[in-house]
């Protein structure tokens, strides 16, 4: 998909594209090593397992790779309620770190929808096991941006 064809495409069709691979990924999450797994208008899902290439000095996950999956997590929930011609970015992003996470253990950010209007989206995210075990939470405020 060029980039002139990205204003005539919802959020939700664009992440469409993302999920079914007829885009390219994005490079963030290819460099971290997520990706989107499931998707509806208003929840995203996005899966991971953190290697050791993004462990901190004290020997666990480092937070930015946690705050990073839930900034995705968030942000996509957002951009999935969009409409044609809108963007968004995120003004504020909350991270709450429930417990450490290690290395090889694949994990789920649930994100979704709180609220989203004309001028501001909200949106929540968790980080889970497969198990269940809760790792981090966030909440988000994005810039919904109008077309010009």
């Amino acid at each position: 998909m060029s980039e002139p064809d990205r204003p005539a495409l919802s959020g939700l069709e664009q992440l469409q594209l993302l999920l079914a691979g007829a885009v390219p990924p994005v490079p963030i999450a290819v460099t971290l090593d997520f990706h989107l797994i499931e998707l509806e208008a208003g929840r995203v899902v996005f899966a991971g397992t953190p290697s050791l290439a993004v462990y901190n000095p004290i020997g666990s996950v480092h937070g930015g790779w946690i705050a990073a999956i839930l900034d995705s997590a968030c942000g996509c929930a957002v951009h999935s309620r969009l409409r044609p011609g809108q963007t968004y970015t995120t003004l504020e992003l909350k991270t709450v770190f429930h417990r450490a996470l290690s290395a090889d253990v694949p994990v789920r950010a649930e994100g979704r929808v709180v609220q989203i209007g004309g001028r501001a989206g909200f949106s929540e995210a968790e980080l889970r096991g497969l198990d269940g075990t809760l790792y981090a939470t966030a909440t988000s405020t994005c810039l919904v941006i109008q077309p010009v």
